[in-house]
């Protein structure tokens, strides 16, 4: 990591501090036998947006691509994580907000698959602020957000693990998810192997101190880490929910 930055300030000069802190936030751990990574994250401190769509219009679908333009900007990426459920052509399927423009809007269709296995929610930054909400409390809220993106299932409601996981499930995944704790710490955490939903949310919930947690997706989660050299590209990407840093002028 220290390498990381000297490149950096060789090249553009100063980082920001809270940055630079932010870098070292991931760390490998084990819950109930099994490997997880952890990123946690200060909003207030750190810069945390949520990406779709480069400049040209067309989805990012990949970290490579995400930080190219980041660079073009005097960014540069800490760490990411696929950031919402998507449709084929890479379009979110629920809430998508960016800049605090609504660019898709939110969903309560019932359907098939993950998203729709009620209840889902929202993860979303305000001011320095984050927060992951059940969607019809969002809406009744009439919250407004800097950034939010829309996923399902919730894998924590108030406390509660989601009453559809079943401690004994035969579906297994690599799953990554996302949660907020009650100091306002973001927790970004993907599986190192195939786990259970009911393994999962316990994590946030009992490890994490997450009164709410939300499911992002399986199989094509993925991860990058600057610190460790990581970048997972097995699958493209619809929203990413990213940590950046700034290069000082």
């Amino acid at each position: 990591m220290q390498l990381i930055f000297m490149i950096l300030i060789a090249l553009f000069g100063p980082v920001s501090t809270g940055a630079a802190m932010a870098a070292q936030a991931c760390e490998g751990g084990v819950f109930d036998g099994l490997p997880y990574t952890l990123c946690s994250f200060d909003p207030a401190q750190t810069e945390i947006r949520i990406y779709h769509r480069e400049p040209s219009g067309e989805p990012f679908g990949s970290f490579d691509s995400l930080v190219r333009q980041l660079w073009r900007e005097r960014h540069y990426l800490i760490v990411a994580m696929n950031g919402g459920m998507y449709h084929q052509d890479l379009s979110p399927v629920g809430l998508f907000v960016e800049h605090g423009l609504e660019r898709q809007p939110i969903s309560t269709k019932s359907g098939w698959g993950n998203f729709h296995l009620l209840p889902n929610g929202v993860f979303w930054l305000k001011d320095g602020r984050a927060g992951v909400t059940e969607t019809f409390r969002y809406l009744k809220e009439r919250r407004s957000a800097d950034y939010a993106t829309q996923s399902g299932p919730m894998l924590v409601i108030d406390g509660a693990i989601h009453p559809r996981f079943l401690p004994d499930s035969d579906s297994l995944k690599i799953r990554n998810g996302i949660g907020v704790d009650a100091d306002g710490t973001v927790h970004m955490v993907i599986s190192e192997m195939p786990v259970r939903f009911y393994d999962f949310a316990r994590l946030f919930r009992d490890r994490l101190g997450c009164r709410n947690a939300l499911y992002l997706d399986g199989t094509i989660s993925s991860l990058y880490a600057a610190d460790s050299g990581r970048r997972d590209h097995l699958f493209p990407l619809g929203p990413i929910i990213a940590v950046i840093g700034t290069v000082l002028q």
